[in-house]
């Protein structure tokens, strides 16, 4: 038998559970770098040239640990693969799961002439069959419950043991800590990038000759800005920047965590997640480095628990939730919102200055921070009525850590609501005031933030009270909605009307983006 292990782009860690299951004298590897994937989506430029250089990084150091290991540039998986298999009489091919449940359907489509061993992904804390018995017995599956169940499972920021163990500080959760909006001149700490090198300047290379054929052939050209691509592409660059977020910007993360500042696109956020979902980290390394240095550095409590319940907390939560709601949740749209992508979507030039801000940092490095991407960019495509399939299909190529898992859950449930509740516990639903007092973005705006209808009002106002009435009979029931409601009830008639002509007349003025 000629064993074969196949290690998919997001699984670049040497401990995956594929490679984990032989050893380098009794397996061949296999890694693909597919073209084809440009046919499903238009990827952001940088997020390509991410996981292609990451691929042929991570196939250089397999090849150091003694690995025998082929690196295949081609159109598509299955040429690649079949071909791979023929050279070397595989007659056992290893991978494990991949986080894409279409990803691994489109392999068993392949039937491939050789015994195909599905390995349990061990890239998350909680693995699928482990997430669906703490589901079962609940009918809403709140992040919190889950939470809560991490941080006992796996003894994170705990005092004392077993059953009778409580959590630190004596409290679960510091989030009211965690919102304050930004001062004046506020500005957070360098992040670390890193200059490319031979192998990433080739990859860049490809992509732009790929670009360049696509244009050639009349679609549109690839999103974002390749001239500054400055993302580590190994674990050594990984573990480098989970070092750089320890020492300057745990101790700051905590209160500003929700902020957003203008020309500030990271703050003290950990950049941590392009790497997560790669595998160059692995979360429990990161939770347990993030608990044992901030606790001996003394960080605040608030700030050290907010950064570990995005790993420990949301990223598990939203993977476990992908898998358990089953491939039909991608069709979720229990608005029934259709409303076209716009083009600015694409150019950035919407008119909207936390619209445009943001949208021009997502080009510049294929990121933005959780609050830009749930408060801005889908809080507009929730109350406008974006189509949920198009937008999130949006969020996937755009971003650098972008991935379907990421993405349904994200989007079309915390973010479009799309799912009737199935996630969120209301819509998250805000008007141009909550910009205002988390942002720095309003000023300066050719929009008047102030105002819900007339000239230059913000488009913001008026469509999260068109939102409302459009949907009062849907969600009035929501006992989290209660009090918005009674606001809209409060409208006068006139005024309310004005209001919903100005929403109808921005979206009937929104171009629609070309497919």
């Amino acid at each position: 038998m000629s064993l074969g292990v196949w290690v998919l782009g997001d699984q670049l860690s040497a401990t995956q559970a594929a490679l984990a299951s032989t050893s380098p004298a009794h397996a061949r590897v296999l890694l693909v770098e597919s073209s084809s994937v440009l046919a499903h989506r238009a990827y952001h430029r940088q997020k390509l040239v991410l996981v292609w250089s990451a691929m042929r990084h991570f196939a250089e150091e397999l090849r150091a640990a003694g690995w025998r290991v082929d690196y295949c540039i081609g159109e598509g998986f299955g040429d690649s693969l079949r071909a791979w298999i023929q050279d070397h009489g595989i007659t056992e091919l290893r991978l494990m799961q991949p986080a894409e449940r279409g990803f691994q359907s489109s392999i068993e489509a392949l039937n491939l002439p050789v015994s195909v061993r599905w390995l349990d992904s061990n890239a998350f804390l909680w693995s699928r069959a482990a997430f669906a018995a703490w589901a079962a017995p609940y009918r809403q599956l709140r992040l919190e419950l889950f939470y809560r169940e991490g941080r006992r499972r796996f003894g994170v920021l705990m005092e004392g043991e077993g059953a009778t163990a409580q959590p630190l500080g004596g409290q679960w959760n510091f989030d009211h800590d965690n919102r304050r909006p930004p001062t004046k001149g506020l500005r957070g700490p360098e992040p670390l990038w890193f200059e490319p090198d031979a192998i990433t300047r080739a990859v860049i290379e490809r992509v732009q000759a790929l670009d360049q054929q696509r244009q050639g052939e009349g679609k549109h050209a690839l999103p974002g800005q390749l001239d500054h691509f400055r993302w580590g592409v190994t674990r050594q660059q990984a573990l480098q920047v989970l070092d750089r977020f320890i020492d300057t910007r745990l101790a700051g993360f905590g209160p500003y965590q929700d902020a957003m500042v203008a020309g500030e696109p990271t703050l003290w956020h950990a950049l941590l997640s392009p790497y997560l979902n790669l595998g160059l980290l692995h979360p429990l390394e990161v939770i347990r480095r993030l608990e044992r240095e901030g606790l001996h550095r003394a960080v605040p409590l608030a700030g050290l628990e907010g950064v570990i319940r995005q790993i420990l907390g949301w990223r598990e939560y939203t993977h476990g939730l992908y898998h358990w709601f089953g491939a039909d949740y991608g069709a979720s749209n229990h608005l029934e919102a259709q409303t076209p992508l716009p083009a600015w979507l694409e150019h950035g030039h919407s008119g909207m200055a936390c619209m445009d801000t943001v949208l021009q940092e997502l080009a510049e490095s294929g990121y933005a921070h959780h609050i830009q991407r749930l408060m801005v960019l889908a809080n507009y495509g929730l109350l406008a009525g974006l189509n949920p399939q198009a937008f999130t299909a949006w969020f996937h190529r755009q971003f650098i850590d972008g991935y379907d898992w990421v993405m349904q859950t994200n989007v079309l449930g915390m973010g479009l609501f799309a799912d009737g509740g199935r996630l969120a516990s209301k819509p998250y639903a805000a008007s141009g005031n909550y910009i205002r007092r988390m942002s720095t973005y309003c000023q300066g705006c050719r929009y008047d933030v102030k105002r819900r209808h007339g000239e230059n009002a913000c488009p913001f106002n008026s469509l999260y009270w068109d939102f409302l009435a459009r949907h009062r009979e849907r969600l009035r029931g929501n006992p989290r909605m209660a009090l918005v409601f009674k606001q809209l009830d409060k409208l006068p008639p006139d005024e309310l009307a004005a209001i919903r002509r100005a929403a109808t007349e921005h979206r009937q003025q929104l171009v629609p983006a070309l497919p």
